[in-house]
């Protein structure tokens, strides 16, 4: 069963970061057998994944869904510097304290950056011999994989600015909820009251007064790209992309450029699907990372 807003709230779990308190939910079928990590996106949160997660739940004996830090129900610190890298440590150190030393990663958006960065340390690790926590695959949905074909929507701009403090705390739910509609399919665009959950997700407690310093993650994908990219260049990990390809921000155009710059690609378009494609296209998105999966259990190439 789908759980609703309000059931993945309350059941959620908590555990701490840095002496904050970290929003994360738990799925999965139980027992042995894989474990699955989804890392969200920019302005969002772990609630991102609902429509797929009983689909997910059947595939993988654990799923670990956290909100990281300054996003959905986690802690909003005014006085916080937010990075790619803390975020990393997030997830490692919510997967150490579960047990959990192998998993997949199911990741988007912002996300995607985190899961690079993920890659990059699982690489520095094999390379050391140590094999404390490894990835089994990386499945990467609409995000910035390179700063040169990123294209960041005006608000995310401005947010950038000197100005962006003040945006930041001018933002309300109809500009929210305008901006943010933008970036989905036509036909795929959030109802009334889909907004409104994601507009409570990204203001709960004063979230929006942060987005500047959220945003920040943009000139952080510039300065690290070198390593970034060649995580993703270098790894033997199984990869694959999946993309809603009229998204203006991470769209056909990014899904190009990766076919160009990383090593026997491995991509699937969502026709009509736009940066949310596990909202927008649970169905197609669900089918396109299960198949992945099980072709990495029979051991066959992507």
């Amino acid at each position: 069963m789908t759980p609703t807003f309000e059931s993945w709230r309350d059941e959620g779990r908590r555990f701490s970061h840095r002496g904050h308190p970290v929003f994360w939910q738990a799925g999965g079928s139980g027992g042995e057998g894989p474990v699955l990590l989804c890392i969200h996106g920019f302005p969002t949160a772990s609630w991102d994944w609902h429509a797929v997660w009983p689909g997910l739940s059947r595939q993988f004996a654990r799923i670990i869904a956290p909100d990281m830090i300054g996003f959905g129900w986690s802690a909003k610190p005014r006085n916080y510097r937010y990075s790619i890298f803390d975020q990393a440590d997030l997830h490692e150190n919510l997967l150490r304290s579960e047990g959990i030393s192998r998993c997949h990663i199911l990741a988007h958006d912002y996300g995607d950056t985190v899961a690079q960065e993920l890659l990059a340390r699982h690489e520095d690790r094999r390379a050391a011999g140590d094999y404390s926590l490894v990835l089994q695959s990386v499945c990467l949905l609409n995000g910035g994989l390179f700063p040169e074909t990123h294209r960041p929507r005006p608000v995310q701009k401005l947010l950038l600015t000197p100005l962006g403090p003040l945006l930041a705390a001018a933002m309300n739910e109809r500009s929210f909820a305008r901006s943010f509609s933008a970036v989905f399919g036509r036909s795929t665009r959030p109802d009334a009251a889909e907004l409104r959950q994601f507009w409570e997700l990204f203001a709960h407690g004063g979230g929006n007064r942060i987005a500047h310093k959220l945003i920040r993650y943009i000139p952080e994908r510039r300065a690290n790209r070198a390593r970034w990219v060649e995580a993703l260049q270098r790894t033997a990990l199984p990869l694959r992309v999946i993309d809603g390809p009229v998204d203006p921000v991470s769209g056909a155009h990014m899904v190009e450029r990766y076919r160009e710059l990383v090593p026997n690609p491995d991509t699937v378009l969502l026709p009509g699907i736009g940066h949310y494609p596990q909202v927008e296209d649970p169905d197609g998105t669900l089918q396109a990372f299960l198949t992945f999966q099980r072709r990495i259990a029979a051991g066959a190439p992507p």
